[in-house]
């Protein structure tokens, strides 16, 4: 799984923060999360392309988060997308979708599907190797914070399969895929030949949102927490207020939640320099970092999250 930020800045951008947007490379499939304004000359800086895009996913329908969307959906018509674009984010989103389609009297020529996000979590999206979760947070609209799950197959055992004295070859890759197999008269289910079930890596990206405790137990045992801190504690009432969390508070969930890494993103344009909010954070989680525009993070296997392209 590899990320990198194209975007980490809160309301209001800065000359060194675009608005919130991070692009997510996963099996075979690149994902984008929220869309700010000028995401796609953001993506242009970090040489990812528009048209390798499959799925878009917004937290919610604050103009930070979705003003990029226009632009890059016009573009992509532009140049020549066939293939359908999936757009998942909450209740609006198909009324968002079909006011961007009027924009501009373009011709937008592909497939735009979208896909509603309700209830309090959900399993919004799945395939063989990785599944994408929704859980509701708390903002002052619908929000929803996104996970990120791959799904590692058990390892098939080889000697087990001969010792059942199945051939080499197709059964193998049936029973591998968890088919049962019939075997002259006898069948053969796949835990037989299977081991126990394999740990994928995990990533939640919190969207914006004030601190609460189902962030704890969803983002439990993660690789990798992206949490929203636009304000230092001397703020906490403030962030409070618009519905946002402190540095602090990232912490503290991530301390909670057993996480890996912690990335601190959505930081206010009231700072030059984020080492006040890094400092508040690391006092209660050590191994946090915050992003900053271009950041790439590479999740290999358990424990094992690199951060690279730092400033």
């Amino acid at each position: 799984m590899e990320l990198t930020f194209l975007g980490t800045a809160s309301a209001i951008p800065t000359r060194s923060r675009n608005h919130t947007s991070i692009v997510i490379k996963v099996s075979n499939r690149m994902l984008l999360f929220d869309c700010g304004e000028a995401t796609q000359k953001q993506m242009m800086y970090a040489q990812i392309s528009p048209m390798k895009i499959d799925d878009i996913y917004i937290t919610h329908l604050h103009g930070d988060h979705i003003l990029g969307l226009p632009g890059i959906i016009q573009s992509l018509a532009f140049r020549g997308r066939t293939r359908p674009l999936n757009i998942y984010g909450p209740e609006g989103i198909d009324e968002l979708l079909e006011h961007i389609k009027k924009l501009g009297f373009s011709s937008i020529n592909y497939e735009i599907i979208t896909h509603t996000v309700t209830g309090d979590e959900s399993t919004i999206y799945k395939q063989e190797d990785f599944v994408v979760k929704a859980r509701k947070m708390q903002h002052t609209v619908i929000d929803y914070a996104y996970m990120i799950e791959e799904i590692r197959q058990p390892k098939f055992l080889k000697s087990k399969a001969l010792e059942l004295n199945i051939p080499p070859g197709p059964l193998f890759g049936q029973l591998q895929a968890g088919q049962e197999i019939n075997l002259d008269g006898v069948i053969i289910k796949p835990e037989q030949v299977l081991g126990p079930p394999r740990k994928g890596v995990k990533m939640v990206f919190s969207g914006d949102t004030v601190p609460q405790e189902s962030m704890v137990e969803f983002a439990r045992d993660v690789d990798l927490l992206i949490h929203e801190a636009t304000f230092s504690k001397k703020y906490a009432d403030k962030a409070l207020e618009n519905g946002h969390s402190i540095a602090e508070d990232a912490a503290l969930i991530a301390k909670n939640a057993n996480v890996e890494q912690l990335i601190l993103t959505h930081i206010s344009n009231r700072y030059t320099n984020s080492d006040e909010l890094l400092e508040e954070a690391k006092a209660v989680f050590e191994n946090t970092v915050y992003a900053h525009d271009f950041m790439t993070v590479i999740i290999e296997n358990k424990k094992a999250v690199r951060i690279i392209n730092k400033e």
